[in-house]
């Protein structure tokens, strides 16, 4: 039986979360609501939602301090409002952990659309995949990746990832002993285009292989820094 898809809609202006919650509702999701980044917090951190639709500037904790926080708990998928289109807040989102972003002014429809494909992707919600006859399924010593169900397991263990560093695994995965750059990378797997700052793959590259660590040292140690370069996926017989 499928479960209740349940999201947290947070922003600060009612307006805008009624007609988000109006729209969402449309698709028969269960919705909840918080007015600040505190508030928004302490429920998320509370509760299993899974996917939280969070405005950038609140009264409070903003949207990356909640996203920041929240990170170093759970890896419940996140999906960025703000009212500011300039690229260093994108950047600051993306380096936090965020999995999607949607400036204002935006469509109820594309918000619609951006969560489904969030759902799609998350390893929380994989009931919403279709089903395949044939599995997509990468298995390595120490590492099993089943994008049908986007669950990993490292010696017997689930790994509990976000969107965002699930599809990093993904990617790198797909490629063995391929190095890619930090642009090829954020172009690739954030579809995210720009000049300056990369940190955004760093912290989840950092992020990715601390979480392999605490279940598979040997499975962490796949994900290889090349210096001066960018990463690469190694397989690790023993």
């Amino acid at each position: 039986m499928e479960k209740d898809v349940k999201i947290l809609v947070v922003d600060d202006e009612e307006r805008i979360r009624r007609l988000l919650k109006m729209y969402l509702e449309r698709e028969n999701y269960l919705i909840e609501e918080a007015e600040d980044g505190n508030e928004a917090l302490a429920k998320a951190l509370e509760n299993d939602y899974d996917l939280i639709l969070l405005d950038l500037m609140m009264p409070g904790k903003d949207g990356i301090q909640v996203c920041k926080e929240l990170r170093e708990k759970k890896a419940t998928p996140v999906i960025m409002l703000t009212a500011k289109g300039e690229e260093v807040n994108r950047v600051q989102g993306f380096e936090v952990g965020t999995d999607d972003y949607i400036v204002k002014p935006f469509s109820p429809r594309e918000v619609v659309l951006r969560v489904k494909a969030l759902l799609r992707r998350s390893s929380n919600t994989s009931y919403l995949q279709t089903d395949t006859t044939t599995k997509d399924i990468i298995v390595f010593p120490h590492l099993t990746i089943d994008n049908d169900a986007h669950r990993v397991v490292a010696d017997g263990k689930e790994v509990s990832l976000t969107p965002k560093e699930y599809e990093l695994l993904h990617f790198l995965a797909k490629s063995p002993d391929k190095v890619f750059d930090r642009e090829q990378l954020l172009k690739e797997v954030w579809h995210y285009e720009f000049f300056g700052d990369l940190r955004t793959v760093d912290t989840h590259v950092k992020r990715l292989r601390e979480k392999l660590n605490k279940v598979s040292e040997q499975a962490a140690k796949m994900i290889v820094t090349v210096w001066g370069v960018g990463y690469k996926f190694e397989v690790v017989n023993e």
